[in-house]
C-alpha cells in the first residue's frame, strides 16, 4: 500500500514540477522540468536519505553509547533490523526516521531532545520512528521532502522570471502574465505542502501507538510530546527547512506562526488525548 502511495506522490509532485517549468518556459520548460522530476525522483528513492541527514549535519553516534544502545533494544523488541543511529548538533528537542525500507533506515534525534527527556520519554519517541520504519512510510516522507524542494526551487525561480520580465512567451514572442507566474509560484509549494500534509497527518497518529506499544507504556510518549511541543515554540531549529518538516516527530517550524497553519502534523494535544486513551483499552 505504501508503495502506491510513493509513486501516487511521486506522480503529483512531478506533476507540479512540469507545472512550474511550463509556466516558466514553455514547452521546453515542461521538457526540462519533466528530466528534473526524473533525476529527483531517482535520486530520492536512492538517496534522498543522505541528502537530508547531510543537510542537517549529521553525526553517526558510536555503538558504545547509551542512545545506540536503547534504539538497539527497542528494535529487537519491534523485531525490525537495526537502524543507523545519528545525531544532529541543534538545541531544538526533536527526532526523524529516514530510508528507503526497514533494511535502510536511520534514526536521527537532536542534542537537544537528549538534554531534556528521561529515557522513558526516550523510548516513547525512538518507539515512535521505528513505528515510521515498521510502516515502511519512511520512504514516502523522504521522498516528499526532497520533491518539495525542488518544487520550492523552481518556484523561486517562477518568481524571479516574474520579476525581471521572463517566463513562457506567446506566438508573438511576448512575455507572459507575470501576475500569473507569481501565482504559480505561490501556489506550487502550497500545493506540494497539502501533499504532504495529506499523506503526514494520518501516519503520525500510527506512529504514536506503535511507539507506545514498543516502549511499554503511552504515557511515555506523551510526556515526551507534552515537552517536545513547549520546546520547540521556544527553541528554532537554525536549518529548519519546510520541505523537510514532515519528517519530524513534531514540527521543527512550531515557532512560526504561519508555519502552523499549514503544519504537517495533527495538533499535539490530539496526539497526547489519544495516547492517554490507550491505557484505558483492554
Amino acid at each position: 500500500m505504501n508503495t502506491l502511495k510513493t509513486f501516487f506522490l511521486m506522480a503529483i509532485m512531478t506533476f507540479i514540477l512540469m507545472f512550474l517549468g511550463n509556466a516558466i518556459a514553455g514547452q521546453n520548460g515542461t521538457i526540462i522540468a519533466l528530466i528534473i522530476a526524473g533525476v529527483m525522483n531517482f535520486v530520492s528513492y536512492w538517496w534522498s536519505d543522505k541528502i537530508v541527514l547531510s543537510m542537517y549535519g549529521a553525526q553517526p553516534v558510536a555503538e558504545n553509547t547509551h542512545l545506540y544502545q536503547l534504539v538497539k533494544k527497542l528494535a529487537q523488541r519491534a523485531d525490525l533490523p537495526m537502524p543507523k543511529v545519528y545525531i544532529l548538533n541543534e538545541q531544538q528537542p526533536n527526532a526523524f526516521a529516514t530510508g528507503r525500507n526497514p533494511h535502510h533506515a536511520a534514526v536521527a534525534v537532536t542534542r537537544g531532545l537528549m538534554d531534556i527527556v528521561d529515557d522513558n520519554e526516550l523510548s516513547g519517541i525512538i518507539g515512535h520512528e521505528l513505528g515510521h520504519v515498521q510502516h515502511r512510510d519512511i520512504l514516502i516522507s523522504t521522498v516528499a521532502a526532497t520533491m518539495a524542494g525542488a518544487i520550492s526551487f523552481l518556484a523561486n525561480m517562477a518568481k524571479w522570471a516574474a520579476i525581471f520580465g521572463g517566463g513562457r512567451r506567446d506566438e508573438d514572442n511576448r512575455s507572459g502574465n507575470p501576475i500569473a507566474l507569481i501565482a504559480m509560484a505561490i501556489f506550487a509549494p502550497l500545493a506540494a505542502l497539502l501533499v504532504q500534509m495529506a499523506i503526514s497527518r494520518t501516519r503520525e497518529y500510527k506512529a504514536d501507538r506503535f511507539g507506545a506499544t514498543v516502549s511499554g507504556n503511552p504515557e511515555y510518549l506523551a510526556n515526551a510530546l507534552r515537552k517536545l511541543d513547549m520546546y520547540s515554540r521556544r527553541i528554532p531549529m537554525r536549518n529548519a527547512a519546510p520541505a523537510t518538516e514532515n519528517m519530524f516527530i513534531v514540527s521543527p517550524l512550531a515557532g512560526n506562526k504561519m508555519a502552523n497553519l499549514f503544519s504537517t502534523h495533527p495538533s499535539t494535544e490530539d496526539r497526547i488525548r489519544r495516547l492517554e486513551e490507550m491505557k484505558y483499552e483492554k
